[in-house]
């Protein structure tokens, strides 16, 4: 692996740390919604992990292409330019569900 994507896996994983821990005191995506400071800074992470994948080399992409780069990167892009449409109860289903398993491809990553 490149140094500057080892680099960028570790941000990653830093940014979905973050996405957890601001997540993680709530029980639904109604109650997550409600905390505007949380939602937000959640947001602003997962923003910043689509900008991540796109810094990362295409070969390395292309070697770990079990993970839908083309994914995080679009989701970035709906938040950033579509904010007020953002449906809490999907954000919350890729909390719970996407994020986890991202985590522990990225952690594999050697």
């Amino acid at each position: 692996m490149f140094r500057k994507d080892e680099a960028i896996i570790f941000l990653m994983l830093e940014i979905i740390d973050k996405i957890i821990s601001f997540s993680s005191e709530f029980k639904s995506a109604n109650e997550f919604e409600a905390d505007v400071k949380s939602f937000d800074a959640t947001m602003m992470n997962f923003v910043a992990l689509g900008e991540t994948v796109s810094k990362l080399s295409d070969k390395f992409k292309k070697k770990y292409n079990y993970i839908d780069w083309q994914k995080i990167y679009a989701f970035r892009n709906i938040i950033a330019h579509d904010y007020f449409g953002i449906y809490a109860p999907e954000v919350w289903e890729i909390i719970e569900t996407h994020i986890p398993k991202l985590k522990s491809e990225l952690e594999n990553i050697n």
